[in-house]
């Protein structure tokens, strides 16, 4: 598999299998994956791995608790606009029409939502933190350092989620890793093997024409 398959087969799964992925595995995409650019070479992210017992205990307190905590930042602006909230609106629908919830049951939308407090499903849960001192362009580097997990990953023949649903739980997951007072949470991951039956599964995100959001200039 190159590179641009596994930028083509990489989605974002919701349904995983309950099969283990061995711990060298996950050590081994992990650090694989700090080649992954960084401005002056911070390599700003601390990454901790979950599974087993520590992660099933994780999962309990987060089931004990659907309230959440108040979040360290705002994973999407206040009052989104377009077409960025266009865009957010037609995945959130097209990703309840995969598992046949409509916009009304409001119920059956916030257990799925919970779904992201068990990882779903997955057997690993992943979590990428920085120092609080770090600025906008070290958390760019920690997006980086992500996509190059999520692509390593597939190329191995595992899936994942990246998740911001964990910032509504920022001191929770700070005492299930130990995170050190002067390190944030920035994301969660699911990571595992894709259920390949699962509706949810089938989603393919749109995108835009390149049209939409790319210029090119001074080109033959």
């Amino acid at each position: 598999m190159n590179v641009t398959e596994a930028v083509a087969a990489r989605i974002s799964v919701r349904a995983f299998k309950p099969d283990p992925v061995p711990g060298a595995l996950v050590r081994e995409i992990l650090e694989a994956a700090d080649r992954a650019p960084s401005g002056g070479n911070l390599q700003p992210w601390r990454v901790y791995a979950l599974a087993g017992a520590p992660l099933e205990a994780l999962k309990a307190e987060v089931a004990a608790n659907p309230m959440g905590e108040p979040p360290e930042y705002d994973v999407y602006p206040p009052n989104l606009w377009d077409p960025l909230r266009t865009r957010r609106f037609e995945c959130g629908e097209d990703l309840y029409a995969t598992i046949g919830i409509p916009r009304e049951d409001k119920p059956a939308r916030l257990r799925q939502l919970a779904r992201n407090g068990e990882f779903f499903g997955a057997p690993v849960g992943l979590f990428f933190c920085l120092d609080r001192r770090c600025g906008p362009p070290q958390w760019s580097d920690v997006g980086m350092y992500m996509q190059t997990v999520m692509l390593l990953a597939v190329e191995r023949g595992l899936d994942t989620c990246a998740q911001e649903y964990w910032a509504r739980y920022p001191k929770t997951v700070t005492k299930a890793i130990g995170l050190p007072d002067d390190h944030m949470l920035f994301s969660g991951m699911a990571m595992g093997w894709r259920d390949p039956d699962a509706p949810i599964n089938t989603l393919r995100t749109r995108r835009d024409p390149f049209e939409a959001w790319a210029e090119m200039r001074g080109f033959d």
